[in-house]
């Protein structure tokens, strides 16, 4: 990341209403020059909106928003020093790949040779060497995220808007482009805002991450602050898997009265009587089912200080687990207090 000091995107106070509805409710943050930031969410919970605003196809109700230190308010897309990635690529078919590339370089007039040589350079950085005179239609969805991102970085924007880029690619292309992605983005050192509804995408790629909820921030941190130190309930559920607990067995688990979250796989299954330090919270129960996973499987634990608990265990030894995991067979839970989050209140 840069040094600067200056933010690369920076949201003070911003609303943005559609009729009655805020799509955008007085969010205010900052994203540092050359980061991954994502802004994850379901559906309709802003993030979309967010990226609409940086890039100029909406303006805000109320508020700022700033590029690189600069009120961006009023300022057409094509003004702003951003470009955008959509899902669907929106390539022209009509046009060859190398075209495509060319494209925006072709509407600020630069001489065609030049265009040429700086489009080869380009898919030669996303890896589509020799592909220049080929059609869109001729390529796999792999390739054609790669053009648009190509035709994306061909202007050199100080700031890569990414909406949803791999939803419309199966399971593993899309995981071998996360890596793709990033890696890229190291390259050429540029800031990338990354919009997904998907959690385990925004873990594996993203600097920093933003969870949003109702048009509002629920949390800003590392992957790894916002998966081990969820600030709120939603964030807790949202990101990854959790078990929710209060009453009893949150005191039980927790040690004082209130409500947390204890991700599955950070749960020991045990003997029943099994010893344990200070340090550990323990309790009993019996099993409810188990549900093979493949790479893991799910124990579901029905505990005696009331409710299920779920955990989930790599599976290293095949099969669908041991003995101790059957349905009906008495057990003991150990966890950390360590990793029992403690939530706020419900408001």
């Amino acid at each position: 990341m840069s040094g600067s000091g200056v933010p690369a995107v920076a949201f003070d106070s911003v609303s943005r209403l559609f009729g009655e509805v805020r799509a955008v409710d007085a969010v205010s943050f900052e994203i540092a020059d050359g980061e991954f930031f994502a802004m994850l969410g379901p559906s309709g919970s802003g993030k979309t909106t967010c990226l609409r605003l940086i890039a100029g196809f909406e303006q805000p109700s109320s508020g700022r928003v700033l590029v690189h230190g600069e009120d961006v308010s009023g300022v057409p897309p094509y003004a702003r020093d951003v470009n955008t990635v959509f899902q669907d690529y929106a390539l022209f078919p009509h046009m060859s790949v190398g075209e495509n590339v060319e494209y925006g370089l072709m509407i600020r007039k630069v001489p065609k040779d030049e265009r040429q040589r700086r489009a080869e350079e380009m898919l030669a950085l996303v890896k589509l060497d020799g592909l220049y005179a080929r059609r869109p239609s001729q390529l796999s969805g792999g390739q054609r995220q790669r053009v648009a991102l190509a035709r994306a970085l061909i202007n050199h924007p100080r700031v890569l808007l990414l909406d949803e880029p791999l939803g419309a690619l199966d399971l593993k292309l899309r995981e071998a482009m996360q890596q793709e992605l990033k890696s890229l983005q190291r390259k050429v050192g540029i800031t990338f805002v990354y919009v997904t509804h998907d959690q385990g995408e925004a873990l594996a790629m993203s600097d920093r991450l933003a969870v949003f909820n109702h048009g509002r921030i629920e949390q800003i941190g590392t992957p790894a602050e916002v998966y081990d130190h969820p600030a709120t309930e939603f964030v807790a559920g949202f990101v990854g898997q959790t078990n929710l607990v209060e009453g009893y067995l949150g005191q039980r688990l927790g040690g004082f009265p209130g409500r947390y979250s204890v991700r599955p796989e950070r749960i020991r299954i045990v003997a029943p009587d099994t010893p344990h330090d200070s340090s550990t919270a323990a309790v009993d129960g019996v099993v409810r089912g188990i549900t093979y996973l493949g790479a893991t499987v799910r124990i579901a634990v029905a505990v005696e200080a009331g409710g299920e608990v779920d955990v989930v265990e790599q599976n290293l030894h095949g099969g669908d687990g041991s003995a101790l995991r059957a349905p009906g067979t008495p057990v003991r839970l150990l966890v950390e207090r360590r990793h029992v989050q403690a939530l706020p209140e419900r408001a």
